[in-house]
């Protein structure tokens, strides 16, 4: 017999979605690009349009292959969607060529209502570079001045704020930078800042605010950085001032992480829909 399920008090439930974009790369394992990001979209309560930039070969243990596809196409995927779809927000992920940025950067210009969220994925968790030096060049230049907000993680931010980051003062001159070179605003992610929190650092305009949770004890977990830029987009997309919606990002991707369980031999992914599980998710480790 199948268990009765609240639906009523989801938060995708008695509300008609909000239409989230992202533009990112194929994870045949699920955990992360397009199909992390179609989850959380749909996790947080919106709609999820997707245009796909690359095709990937990886799995749970990392990623071996990588095949952008035509600057071209990409700008004919997203060139329909918005000539049919009210988009209500905007996330990147993998964009892996210069070609591909500048290809997305022209189409958001001349669509510059929907807020824009970039998650900069610059190299995989197991060390492939995603994006190249011409390509992370474009990036900064032509994409970031586009930007509500963008999403690093500490090497991210250390190759777009040109610095080293050691901990969490460095982690808000590096947000600082980024918002200098053009973002409205920056959240520098504490997953791979050292301490017993994992602490957020929020830039936006001339504010600041840190955002701590007690960090998850356990091995690594796939897709989190998706996670958090889409569920940020899709509450974003649904009116949250930037604050409120980095805190229900954060809180939506803790217990993605803690309701993870593994897929493959490697890294679980992060699960989307943890709530459904009708668990408590306040512990600090995961089995």
């Amino acid at each position: 017999m199948l268990p009765s399920l609240r639906f009523a008090s989801l938060p995708f439930m008695n509300v008609r979605p909000q239409l989230v974009l992202t533009i990112a790369a194929a994870d045949p394992g699920s955990g992360a690009g397009i199909q992390g990001d179609l989850k959380a979209i749909h996790a947080n309560g919106g709609y999820a349009l997707c245009v796909i930039t690359a095709i990937t070969a990886q799995n749970s243990h990392g990623v071996t292959s990588v095949h952008p596809l035509p600057a071209s196409v990409v700008e004919a995927q997203l060139a329909s969607v918005f000539e049919d779809f009210p988009v209500a927000a905007v996330k990147t992920g993998m964009l892996g060529t210069a070609e591909i940025v500048r290809s997305v950067a022209r189409v958001l210009v001349a669509h510059p209502d929907p807020p824009l969220v970039i998650d900069p994925v610059l190299t995989s968790t197991s060390g492939r570079a995603l994006l190249d030096a011409p390509g992370t060049a474009a990036l900064r230049r032509e994409l970031l001045p586009l930007a509500r907000v963008c999403t690093p993680n500490r090497p991210e931010a250390e190759v777009l704020a040109e610095m080293k980051i050691g901990g969490i003062e460095e982690a808000a001159a590096a947000a600082r930078h980024i918002v200098s070179l053009g973002a409205r605003a920056a959240v520098v992610t504490g997953g791979h800042i050292p301490g017993s929190n994992a602490e957020d650092v929020l830039v936006d305009g001339a504010s600041e605010s840190r955002h701590a949770s007690p960090r998850v004890e356990g091995p690594s977990v796939h897709g989190t950085g998706c996670a958090f830029s889409a569920a940020l987009a899709t509450w974003l997309a649904r009116g949250l001032e930037m604050r409120p919606a980095v805190e229900r990002a954060k809180a939506f991707v803790r217990g993605a992480i803690l309701g993870a369980s593994p897929t493959g031999g490697g890294a679980p992914p992060a699960n989307a829909f943890f709530f459904l599980r009708g668990e408590d998710w306040t512990s600090t480790s995961r089995t």
